[in-house]
């Protein structure tokens, strides 16, 4: 059983978005052996220019499955975080199951006593976490500008730099919709 918790930002949440939230989420249960028992956390907005934002979080007792969409139609950003979170939870199985996929169907990874083998998995897994390359390098002083330039030459998705007014390292790096984004340590 499902406890559904939809909220509206900016929207009313009209039986016919929730029954389509629903729907959308319940065809998730195919990938389960029991259904689980989940609460299901939804944020429905709308932006002043007028997309649409739907986040979805779903706390289990394994993982935590969480995606958001923006769209012009709420009803896509509905369809296109559904698809999110079945890649998630596929992704999972397959990551949890990698060793034990002979062993039997993989939507027993999600039963009770699949937790424990979890367990065992991710064990092993972390066995597989390893370092395999290190970089060594001098951190430049400079400003936001110049490493993000530094950044785009070397063909890179981020860059560490010393940040020549605070002397503090901080991070450019490239965000999916093209834009740049700065994290500033202290």
């Amino acid at each position: 059983m499902k406890n559904y918790n939809i909220r509206g930002e900016n929207i009313e949440v009209t039986p016919a978005i929730r029954d389509y939230v629903e729907k959308k989420v319940n065809k998730l249960d195919r990938y389960f052996v029991e259904t689980p028992d989940t609460s299901v956390n939804v944020k429905l907005k709308v932006n002043p220019d007028k997309t649409s934002k739907v986040e979805i979080t779903i706390p289990m007792p394994q993982l935590v499955l969480r995606a958001e969409e923006t769209n012009e139609d709420m009803y896509a950003a509905i369809d296109r975080i559904a698809d999110k979170l079945e890649r998630q939870i596929r992704k999972h199985k397959t990551k949890v199951n990698r060793k034990l996929r002979e062993k039997g169907s993989t939507r027993e990874l999600f039963t009770p006593d699949a937790v424990l083998k979890e367990k065992q998995a991710r064990k092993e897994e972390d066995s597989e976490l390893q370092i395999v390359r290190t970089k060594h390098f001098n951190l430049k002083p400079m400003d936001s500008e110049e490493a993000v330039l530094q950044m785009n030459l070397l063909g890179h998705n981020f860059f560490i730099y010393t940040d020549a007014e605070t002397n503090h390292t901080n991070i450019v790096y490239r965000r999916k919709d093209g834009k740049y984004g700065l994290i500033e340590t202290k």
